[in-house]
Protein backbone atom coordinates (compact mmCIF):
# COMPACT_ATOMS: atom_id res chain seq x y z
CA UNK A 1 0.00 0.00 0.00
CA UNK A 2 1.35 3.43 -0.96
CA UNK A 3 2.16 5.66 2.03
CA UNK A 4 0.60 9.11 1.75
CA UNK A 5 3.09 11.79 2.81
CA UNK A 6 1.92 13.69 5.88
CA UNK A 7 2.31 17.45 5.90
CA UNK A 8 2.39 17.64 9.70
CA UNK A 9 5.55 15.54 9.66
CA UNK A 10 7.04 17.53 6.77
CA UNK A 11 7.34 14.36 4.69
CA UNK A 12 8.94 14.48 1.24
CA UNK A 13 10.40 11.13 0.24
CA UNK A 14 13.65 11.02 -1.71
CA UNK A 15 13.47 8.58 -4.63
CA UNK A 16 16.05 9.78 -7.19
CA UNK A 17 18.70 7.03 -7.57
CA UNK A 18 21.36 9.46 -8.84
CA UNK A 19 20.92 11.71 -5.79
CA UNK A 20 20.87 8.71 -3.43
CA UNK A 21 24.15 7.47 -4.94
CA UNK A 22 25.73 10.93 -4.56
CA UNK A 23 24.69 11.17 -0.91
CA UNK A 24 26.01 7.69 -0.19
CA UNK A 25 29.33 8.57 -1.84
CA UNK A 26 29.55 11.76 0.25
CA UNK A 27 28.92 9.83 3.48
CA UNK A 28 31.33 7.03 2.44
CA UNK A 29 30.14 4.63 5.15
CA UNK A 30 32.53 1.96 6.45
CA UNK A 31 31.15 -1.45 7.41
CA UNK A 32 31.83 -1.07 11.13
CA UNK A 33 30.54 2.52 11.47
CA UNK A 34 27.89 3.31 14.08
CA UNK A 35 25.48 5.31 11.96
CA UNK A 36 22.04 6.67 12.81
CA UNK A 37 19.60 8.01 10.24
CA UNK A 38 17.00 10.58 11.28
CA UNK A 39 13.67 10.27 9.47
CA UNK A 40 14.29 7.28 7.19
CA UNK A 41 10.82 7.61 5.67
CA UNK A 42 10.22 4.83 3.15
CA UNK A 43 13.77 3.58 3.62
CA UNK A 44 15.37 4.52 0.28
CA UNK A 45 18.51 5.94 1.92
CA UNK A 46 18.43 3.25 4.60
CA UNK A 47 18.56 0.52 1.94
CA UNK A 48 21.52 2.19 0.24
CA UNK A 49 23.48 2.53 3.47
CA UNK A 50 22.75 -0.98 4.73
CA UNK A 51 24.42 -2.41 1.63
CA UNK A 52 27.68 -1.00 3.03
CA UNK A 53 27.12 -1.25 6.79
CA UNK A 54 27.04 -4.22 9.15
CA UNK A 55 24.24 -2.58 11.17
CA UNK A 56 22.65 0.83 11.60
CA UNK A 57 20.05 2.75 13.63
CA UNK A 58 17.10 4.87 12.49
CA UNK A 59 14.83 7.28 14.38
CA UNK A 60 11.30 7.59 12.96
CA UNK A 61 8.28 9.42 14.38
CA UNK A 62 5.54 8.17 12.01
CA UNK A 63 4.21 4.88 13.42
CA UNK A 64 2.94 3.73 10.02
CA UNK A 65 6.45 4.13 8.62
CA UNK A 66 7.92 2.35 11.65
CA UNK A 67 5.67 -0.64 10.90
CA UNK A 68 6.69 -0.51 7.24
CA UNK A 69 10.39 -0.43 8.13
CA UNK A 70 9.95 -3.36 10.51
CA UNK A 71 8.49 -5.43 7.67
CA UNK A 72 11.10 -4.34 5.13
CA UNK A 73 14.40 -4.68 6.97
CA UNK A 74 16.18 -7.42 8.91
CA UNK A 75 15.98 -6.55 12.64
CA UNK A 76 19.45 -8.03 13.10
CA UNK A 77 20.80 -5.28 10.80
CA UNK A 78 18.49 -2.35 11.50
CA UNK A 79 17.60 -1.03 14.95
CA UNK A 80 14.45 1.11 14.74
CA UNK A 81 13.86 3.77 17.40
CA UNK A 82 10.22 4.88 17.23
CA UNK A 83 9.92 8.44 18.48
CA UNK A 84 10.63 12.13 18.08
CA UNK A 85 14.23 12.97 17.10
CA UNK A 86 13.94 16.19 19.14
CA UNK A 87 13.51 14.08 22.29
CA UNK A 88 15.69 11.10 21.36
CA UNK A 89 18.86 10.46 23.38
CA UNK A 90 21.47 10.04 20.63
CA UNK A 91 24.19 9.69 23.25
CA UNK A 92 22.53 6.43 24.39
CA UNK A 93 23.37 4.65 21.11
CA UNK A 94 26.22 2.25 21.94
CA UNK A 95 29.46 3.05 20.12
CA UNK A 96 32.63 0.89 20.24
CA UNK A 97 35.54 2.32 22.21
CA UNK A 98 37.63 4.67 20.12
CA UNK A 99 34.81 5.27 17.62
CA UNK A 100 32.23 8.04 17.25
CA UNK A 101 28.66 8.29 16.05
CA UNK A 102 27.84 9.23 12.47
CA UNK A 103 24.51 10.98 11.85
CA UNK A 104 22.60 11.38 8.58
CA UNK A 105 19.09 12.43 7.65
CA UNK A 106 16.60 14.31 5.53
CA UNK A 107 15.46 16.85 8.10
CA UNK A 108 11.97 18.40 7.89
CA UNK A 109 12.10 22.19 7.74
CA UNK A 110 9.86 22.64 10.77
CA UNK A 111 12.35 20.94 13.12
CA UNK A 112 15.68 21.53 11.38
CA UNK A 113 17.03 24.39 13.52
CA UNK A 114 16.01 23.02 16.95
CA UNK A 115 17.31 19.57 15.97
CA UNK A 116 20.66 20.99 14.82
CA UNK A 117 21.05 22.80 18.14
CA UNK A 118 20.09 19.66 20.06
CA UNK A 119 22.68 17.60 18.19
CA UNK A 120 25.27 20.30 18.86
CA UNK A 121 25.05 19.35 22.54
CA UNK A 122 26.60 15.94 21.76
CA UNK A 123 29.10 17.20 19.14
CA UNK A 124 32.11 15.70 21.00
CA UNK A 125 30.56 12.22 20.55
CA UNK A 126 30.00 12.66 16.80
CA UNK A 127 32.39 11.97 13.92
CA UNK A 128 30.33 13.78 11.29
CA UNK A 129 26.82 14.69 10.17
CA UNK A 130 25.38 14.70 6.66
CA UNK A 131 21.96 16.28 6.32
CA UNK A 132 19.52 17.21 3.59
CA UNK A 133 17.87 20.52 4.41
CA UNK A 134 16.18 23.35 2.59
CA UNK A 135 18.87 25.10 0.56
CA UNK A 136 18.20 28.42 2.27
CA UNK A 137 18.85 26.83 5.69
CA UNK A 138 22.17 25.36 4.55
CA UNK A 139 23.13 28.73 3.06
CA UNK A 140 22.49 30.33 6.46
CA UNK A 141 24.54 27.64 8.21
CA UNK A 142 27.65 28.12 6.07
CA UNK A 143 27.29 31.90 5.50
CA UNK A 144 30.31 34.16 5.97
CA UNK A 145 30.21 37.54 7.77
CA UNK A 146 28.96 40.27 5.47
CA UNK A 147 26.39 38.15 3.65
CA UNK A 148 22.65 38.63 4.00
CA UNK A 149 22.20 35.03 5.17
CA UNK A 150 24.77 35.28 7.99
CA UNK A 151 23.10 35.24 11.41
CA UNK A 152 22.58 33.44 14.71
CA UNK A 153 22.47 29.99 13.10
CA UNK A 154 25.74 30.69 11.25
CA UNK A 155 27.62 31.85 14.36
CA UNK A 156 26.42 29.19 16.79
CA UNK A 157 26.97 26.27 14.41
CA UNK A 158 30.31 27.53 13.09
CA UNK A 159 31.50 27.75 16.70
CA UNK A 160 31.09 23.95 16.91
CA UNK A 161 31.47 22.64 13.34
CA UNK A 162 33.40 22.90 10.11
CA UNK A 163 30.61 22.92 7.52
CA UNK A 164 30.30 22.76 3.76
CA UNK A 165 27.44 22.76 1.28
CA UNK A 166 28.12 19.69 -0.89
CA UNK A 167 25.48 19.88 -3.62
CA UNK A 168 21.94 21.02 -4.46
CA UNK A 169 19.01 18.60 -4.73
CA UNK A 170 16.10 19.60 -7.02
CA UNK A 171 12.43 19.25 -5.97
CA UNK A 172 11.94 16.57 -8.65
CA UNK A 173 14.07 14.16 -6.59
CA UNK A 174 11.23 13.85 -4.06
CA UNK A 175 7.71 12.52 -3.85
CA UNK A 176 5.80 14.72 -3.33
CA UNK A 177 8.14 17.41 -4.71
CA UNK A 178 8.66 20.30 -2.25
CA UNK A 179 8.28 23.89 -3.39
CA UNK A 180 11.93 24.71 -2.70
CA UNK A 181 15.38 23.36 -3.52
CA UNK A 182 17.25 21.27 -0.96
CA UNK A 183 20.96 20.92 -0.25
CA UNK A 184 23.33 18.43 1.36
CA UNK A 185 25.50 19.79 4.15
CA UNK A 186 28.49 18.12 5.79
CA UNK A 187 29.12 19.03 9.44
CA UNK A 188 32.35 17.95 11.14
CA UNK A 189 32.64 18.79 14.88
CA UNK A 190 35.70 20.90 15.63
CA UNK A 191 38.36 19.15 17.69
CA UNK A 192 39.12 22.42 19.47
CA UNK A 193 36.56 25.20 19.37
CA UNK A 194 37.21 28.72 20.60
CA UNK A 195 36.99 28.72 24.43
CA UNK A 196 33.71 30.32 25.43
CA UNK A 197 30.68 29.79 27.67
CA UNK A 198 27.95 28.55 25.36
CA UNK A 199 24.98 30.18 27.10
CA UNK A 200 26.75 33.53 27.21
CA UNK A 201 27.65 33.34 23.52
CA UNK A 202 24.04 32.43 22.68
CA UNK A 203 22.77 35.41 24.68
CA UNK A 204 25.16 37.85 22.96
CA UNK A 205 24.40 36.53 19.46
CA UNK A 206 20.65 36.47 20.03
CA UNK A 207 20.64 40.07 21.26
CA UNK A 208 22.87 41.22 18.40
CA UNK A 209 20.72 39.68 15.65
CA UNK A 210 17.39 40.64 17.19
CA UNK A 211 17.87 44.07 15.59
CA UNK A 212 20.20 43.28 12.71
CA UNK A 213 19.49 46.52 10.83
CA UNK A 214 20.94 48.58 13.66
CA UNK A 215 24.65 49.09 14.36
CA UNK A 216 26.21 46.71 16.87
CA UNK A 217 26.59 49.46 19.48
CA UNK A 218 22.82 49.94 19.58
CA UNK A 219 22.03 46.23 19.29
CA UNK A 220 24.11 45.42 22.36
CA UNK A 221 23.20 48.50 24.41
CA UNK A 222 22.63 47.52 28.03
CA UNK A 223 24.87 44.47 27.65
CA UNK A 224 28.12 46.22 26.68
CA UNK A 225 29.45 49.78 26.75
CA UNK A 226 30.87 51.24 23.57
CA UNK A 227 34.33 51.07 25.15
CA UNK A 228 33.95 47.33 25.75
CA UNK A 229 32.88 46.77 22.16
CA UNK A 230 35.94 48.66 20.93
CA UNK A 231 38.10 46.63 23.34
CA UNK A 232 37.26 43.45 21.43
CA UNK A 233 38.36 45.00 18.14
CA UNK A 234 34.87 45.69 16.85
CA UNK A 235 33.96 49.00 15.21
CA UNK A 236 30.79 50.00 17.13
CA UNK A 237 29.21 51.23 13.87
CA UNK A 238 29.40 47.74 12.30
CA UNK A 239 26.18 45.86 11.74
CA UNK A 240 25.66 42.44 13.40
CA UNK A 241 26.00 40.53 10.11
CA UNK A 242 29.52 41.91 9.56
CA UNK A 243 30.87 40.82 12.98
CA UNK A 244 32.79 37.54 12.84
CA UNK A 245 32.69 34.50 15.12
CA UNK A 246 36.00 35.37 16.81
CA UNK A 247 34.64 38.80 17.72
CA UNK A 248 31.37 37.41 19.11
CA UNK A 249 33.39 34.99 21.23
CA UNK A 250 35.52 37.88 22.48
CA UNK A 251 32.36 39.75 23.53
CA UNK A 252 31.00 36.68 25.34
CA UNK A 253 34.32 36.24 27.16
CA UNK A 254 34.10 39.83 28.39
CA UNK A 255 30.82 38.97 30.12
CA UNK A 256 31.94 35.56 31.39
CA UNK A 257 35.65 34.78 31.05
CA UNK A 258 36.60 31.12 30.61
Amino acid sequence: MKHIARKRFGQNFLHDKYVLDNITAAIAPQADDTLVEIGPGLGAMTEQLLKLLNTMHVVELDRDLVARLEKTFNPAKLTIHAGDALKFDFAAIPVPEGKKLRVVGNLPYNISSPLLFRLAEIAPLVQDQHFMLQKEVVERMVAEPGSKTYGRLSVMLQWRYKMSLLFIVPPTAFDPPPKVESAIVRMIPLEQRLPCDQLTLEAVVMKAFSQRRKVIRNCLAGMFTEAQIIETGIDPTMRPETVGLVQYVALANLLKPV
